[in-house]
């Protein structure tokens, strides 16, 4: 059964376009690329601008016009007056830039293999088989609200089900807005934020975790009966934090300080004395006091930024050695960087994103609804 208004496509046959990195480009060294990269950048000009989420590796963020978050990258492309915004994130996050950049922007993922595995836990096509299920189990209205980190397509399925799309700043608004539309929340694709969430309201006690594919799990109508149905997603980076590194981190620092992000397990939040965003993280270590000891739950590379930025406060990884880095972001390599700048200057655009435009008119509105609140 299809309930979405629009044809879709798994994200892996969506953009069969993308291309791999060229020969010739595999071998260059961190000095060659670097010079390479400068000396496009100076022809492109103001032609090119360059956007580098907080878990890009240095010899990406460090050619960055803009360093942050997802969706505020996305904006400062919007405000840019550049022809080509390059995107130093994953697949989701570039959509997200094409989606509020003007049309005579393109958008460039610099590598195919950059997709968000979380994202690709909570597909529209899987969704709209799921949504047909859990809307059959019950005569309530049911609110889908999305998780920016998620495909275009799911975000258009949220808004043509009356949803949203959430940060991890405003969840608690947009539970707020579905509520007050609906009766139940759906609530994509990650469980962990979900569940981090619906505590901050003192709704713990409605959430129950649905998996669809799981034949031996509760069913549509069990899941219905609560008012917080959490999707069976999370971030793989952010779920490898246990109680077990907050407490051996202060066994090692009597004085650390920990912040985490909300996609960590409950616990991990719980036991946490700061919880917020990458935005909230990064303001949090400005705002240290030298010789402070900060102790950070997210992806690692965020975590080597924030000390080579702030030597004055003592900033280590939460989980210490274990800590790795996202796999995804991981595949935006700076020879692709290299080889899609060159690219341009030969008047080619290479691994272009570009939502449909059914896709794109109806995720704007799911984004629109969360600006509102």
């Amino acid at each position: 059964m299809q309930t979405a208004k629009f044809e879709t496509d798994l994200s892996l046959f969506k953009y069969d376009n993308l291309e791999q990195l060229p020969a010739e480009y595999r071998g260059l060294d961190e000095t060659e690329r670097t010079e390479r990269i400068e000396a496009a950048l100076e022809e492109l000009g103001d032609d090119v601008v360059i956007l580098g989420h907080n878990y890009q590796r240095r010899e990406i963020v460090k050619h960055a016009d803009f360093i942050g978050d997802s969706y505020q990258l996305s904006k400062e492309a919007a405000n840019a007056d550049a022809d080509y915004v390059i995107f130093g994130g994953v697949t989701f996050m570039a959509e997200s830039a094409d989606i509020i950049t003007d049309d005579s922007q393109s958008v460039i993922l610099p590598s195919m293999e950059a997709s968000c595995p979380m994202a690709g836990m909570a597909e529209a096509l899987q969704v709209d088989s799921a949504w047909a299920e859990l809307t059959a189990a019950t005569d309530e209205n049911i609110i889908p609200i999305t998780y920016m980190n998620s495909y275009a397509d799911l975000k258009a399925f949220c808004a043509d089900q009356g949803g949203l799309v959430c940060t991890s700043s405003n969840a608690h608004k947009a539970f707020e807005y579905a509520f007050d539309k609906g009766d139940t929340v759906l609530f994509l694709p990650d469980k962990h934020l979900g569940e981090n969430t619906a505590h901050r309201l003192d709704m713990e006690d409605e959430i129950v975790e649905w998996d669809p594919w799981n034949p031996e799990g509760i069913t549509a109508e069990e899941a219905t009966s609560n008012d917080i149905i959490l999707w069976e997603g999370y971030c793989q980076v952010h779920e490898r934090f246990r109680t077990e590194h907050v407490e051996q981190v202060r066994e090692e620092h009597a004085d650390a300080n920990v912040v985490v992000h909300p996609e960590c397990r409950r616990e991990v939040v719980e036991a946490a004395d700061v919880v917020g965003s990458t935005s909230t993280i990064t303001q949090t270590i400005e705002r240290a006091d030298p010789g402070e000891t900060w102790a950070i739950g997210t992806e690692v590379h965020l975590t080597n930024h924030l000390s080579r930025w702030h030597p004055e406060v003592n900033v280590v990884p939460l989980c210490g050695d274990a800590c790795m880095d996202c796999n995804a972001m991981r595949q935006i390599d700076p020879n692709y960087l290299t080889w899609v700048l060159e690219e341009l200057l030969d008047g080619r655009e290479r691994n272009v994103i570009e939502v449909a435009p059914e896709e794109k008119e109806l995720a704007q509105v799911a984004l629109d609804r969360m600006l509102e609140i």
